[in-house]
């Protein structure tokens, strides 16, 4: 299995507008029929620590169950026409992929 860990920092992190629109985007991201399964994120209210980050608007994790799906899913007209219509949205992206060990 492949996990697709992906994590967004908005250019205007007050804005709803661009919040609703960058949600929106993502849960249309999970309709991409390689995925096994989903979810969406946001920081959650735990206790503020040197090793916690909560400053990413929104976490978004996928698995695929191989790497065909995963490169499936990275040139998919639905993931291609995300990026397009959101990537004005935000100011860093930080993808992390990775493999489950035994």
């Amino acid at each position: 299995m492949i996990i697709h860990q992906v994590y967004f920092w908005l250019k205007d992190p007050q804005s709803s507008d661009a919040r609703d629109q960058l949600k929106k985007g993502l849960e249309n991201l999970l309709t991409i029929e390689t995925i096994k399964s989903g979810h969406i994120g946001i920081p959650a209210s735990t206790p503020l620590r040197e090793v916690v980050d909560h400053s990413f608007a929104f976490s978004y994790q996928t698995i695929f169950e191989s790497m065909d799906d995963h490169e499936v899913y990275q040139t998919h007209t639905v993931h291609l026409r995300f990026i397009e219509a959101c990537e004005h949205l935000w100011d860093r992206v930080q993808v992390f992929d990775y493999s489950l060990t035994d």
